[in-house]
């Protein structure tokens, strides 16, 4: 069932009374008159009475209130009947712009890692706390703050596997950069030991030269804080293996454990 709401007098059609239809939820007792619904269903927000509506002509301008800005401003009477009798909201912006920023979805934030401003989308803010301007914001700021890597090729994990069946009772860190600010690959503290597994990434421009320098940068710093540390690193070419399968993986596995062993030896 329908309820009415009936439109001021000037607007409503002298054959057949014009009516705005909404579902039955008790309108008419939670709006105080007419203009509060025009408001509430988002068609304008009128800023003159019923009474000054019907007394004026079709080109008097009537003082209406932008949704947007707050700002006052007119439109004919003729065209904010248009407005009531065909649902639209022409007369709920004072102007282009206004409307324009009605449709956005977007929210000016802050870059979490550099700071500056930038717009995001409601829906993605909505998705997560953290706001980065760029890819490159956002994995420096994930590289500087995580404790434990997120991106492990199935050989490291099968490695991981491996290593925590034999070695059950030998502490071992996985993708860990609380030792020298860097991440290392595998790094077992009793031992002041440590692998890094690099693929054909580290040796070939696959994401070209710029690329490669960078990988190549990192692992001499990388590699140079170990020293630092009095941690021996351990380098293992893997770029042979294309794709990972368990049989050509397991040379490297062979390479680690004996170098695990013998240095267990020599400390014992």
């Amino acid at each position: 069932m329908l309820c009415q709401l009936i439109i001021p007098s000037s607007i409503a059609d002298h054959n057949n009374d014009t009516c705005l239809r909404v579902p039955q939820t008790g309108i008419e007792n939670e709006f105080s008159h007419f203009f509060d619904y025009l408001f509430k269903i988002n068609l304008m927000i009128p800023l003159y009475t019923s009474t000054e509506f019907d007394s004026a002509k079709g080109i008097t301008e009537l003082p209406l209130q932008c949704a947007i800005c707050t700002t006052t401003f007119y439109k004919p009477k003729k065209r904010i009947k248009y407005d009531l009798i065909n649902r639209e909201n022409g007369c709920l912006y004072c102007s282009d712009t206004c409307k324009r920023k009605a449709r956005e979805t977007k929210q000016l934030v802050q870059c979490l890692n550099c700071g500056s401003e930038f717009e995001k989308q409601l829906k993605d803010i909505k998705k997560t706390k953290n706001n980065f301007c760029s890819h490159s914001c956002n994995a420096t700021y994930n590289n500087k703050h995580k404790t434990t890597g997120n991106r492990r090729s199935k050989l490291e994990l099968w490695l991981e596997k491996q290593l925590t069946s034999l070695y059950p009772n030998l502490h071992i860190d996985y993708n860990n950069k609380t030792a020298i600010g860097s991440e290392l690959d595998i790094h077992i503290p009793s031992l002041q030991l440590a692998f890094e597994l690099n693929g054909i990434f580290h040796y070939e421009p696959i994401y070209g030269s710029d690329k490669l320098k960078q990988i190549q940068n990192n692992d001499t710093n990388k590699f140079q804080k170990c020293i630092e540390h009095q941690i021996s690193l351990c380098i293992i070419d893997t770029s042979s293996q294309s794709y990972f399968k368990e049989v050509t993986s397991k040379k490297y596995l062979d390479i680690i454990v004996n170098i695990i062993n013998q240095r267990t030896s020599l400390i014992s």
